[in-house]
């Protein structure tokens, strides 16, 4: 393996050393462009201070690996952290690329064409972004055709008027029955849900629950709470749990994806507005993780007794500077009651902190209730007076230890 090496002292003649070796081995052009930027942008600061910069380069037959070492002062400040082309290594006076390449080619001995160059390599950057958007292009004409299909039935009985929509009510509770997720099997965890929607006039709404099985054997709960009532939020509920879900099943940290759902949905409703609480349990340890965006806090009830609010701190889907900060962690025990709602369940009364204390106290009361009678049991003791009429989900969760 021979290695080469030369000085450079100025920006155009360190782009130029870059390209003539990446043409000498035969890189493609978007990859060599990528290269030429990210030499001249690490050692940018070092050439304008007038800074003597190396580069050196070897390529290995037997691998195909071309290594490409810039060494810059290391006095002229760090090295930027986005470079066009991560670097496979980052030293104080050091920036090392490997990529695979062919073995140097005869161009080495002809004067290269720089604009010629350059111009390929625009041309293959252009080639990919153009794909890129194709790509990007069918994939929300994809999105658009299926959110259209599911929520075209939503659109429309939201546009009729209030006497239609109570006659046709139980077959809107059946529809919003069908989009709740099934239920879903864990050894060592009891769950159960309890929904009610604002008024009968409008069984559908904002309040919206997901839950799985990740591959890893943990559990995911998504609770959402969407801005209004009715079909219009239903929309929206169901367009932050799907994309919730694509997120954690492709393996994003819990932390980042209230952030990234709101990247993903701007686009396409800027109106939407949406509490968020994520839950991952651990059926085995009972280990829990909370990620929140504005939403009410959840409750864990000890066997024992003992209570308290898990406050995760963050910020909802369609708020300024939406996202979750570190998860807050947890052990559950068995016997230990979780539970997650909608400020539906504690703001009947117009009066969240009494509503939070009335919450405990429901809670104590179906502590060691049958899991599948302690989110109803709740709603109904906490619904004795309704001055705040509003959709209400109770979730409940515990761990048996099985």
């Amino acid at each position: 393996m021979t290695t080469r090496n030369l000085t450079c002292v100025t920006t155009a003649g360190l782009s130029r050393a870059v390209r003539a070796l990446a043409r000498e081995h035969a890189l493609d052009p978007a990859v060599r462009a990528r290269l030429v930027l990210s030499a001249a942008e690490a050692a940018g600061a070092a050439l304008r201070a007038g800074r003597e910069t190396g580069l050196e380069w070897a390529y290995d037959p037997d691998e195909g690996l071309l290594t490409v070492v810039l060494r810059i002062p290391g006095d002229t400040g760090p090295v930027a952290a986005d470079l066009p082309m991560a670097p496979d290594e980052v030293t104080e006076g050091e920036v090392v690329w490997r990529l695979q390449a062919s073995p140097p080619s005869d161009a080495a001995d002809e004067a290269p064409d720089e604009d010629a160059l350059a111009a390929e390599e625009l041309r293959a950057v252009v080639a990919a972004a153009d794909a890129l958007t194709s790509e990007h292009r069918r994939l929300n004409d994809e999105l658009a055709e299926t959110n259209s299909g599911v929520l075209a039935l939503y659109v429309q009985l939201d546009e009729r008027d209030k006497q239609l929509r109570t006659a046709h009510g139980q077959t809107l509770r059946e529809l919003e029955d069908a989009l709740r997720p099934p239920p879903i099997k864990a050894d060592g965890l009891e769950l159960a849900v309890h929904y009610e929607p604002a008024g009968t006039d409008a069984p559908t709404g904002g309040d919206l629950y997901d839950w799985f099985v990740l591959p890893d054997g943990t559990v995911h709960i998504t609770i959402v709470d969407a801005l209004g009532h009715g079909v219009t939020s239903t929309r929206s509920a169901l367009n932050v749990t799907h994309a919730v879900r694509t997120l954690a099943l492709e393996g994003h940290r819990l932390e980042s994806i209230v952030a990234r759902t709101d990247e993903i949905l701007r686009p396409f409703d800027r109106s939407v507005m949406a509490t968020v609480q994520l839950a991952r349990i651990d059926p085995a340890t009972g280990e829990l993780w909370l990620a929140n965006g504005s939403h009410p806090p959840a409750l864990l009830l000890r066997r024992d007794g003992a209570v308290r609010y898990l406050e995760a701190r963050g910020r909802g889907i369609g708020f300024p500077l939406p996202g979750s900060e570190t998860p807050l962690t947890e052990r559950l025990a068995p016997g230990d009651l979780l539970l997650l709602y909608t400020d539906g369940l504690t703001e009947s009364r117009r009066d969240p902190v009494e509503g939070e204390k009335r919450l405990i106290e429901a809670a104590h009361k179906h502590l060691r209730s049958p899991i599948e009678e302690v989110p109803g049991a709740i709603a109904e003791d906490m619904h004795t007076v309704i001055l705040h009429p509003d959709d209400t989900l109770a979730l409940a969760v515990r761990l048996t230890g099985q």
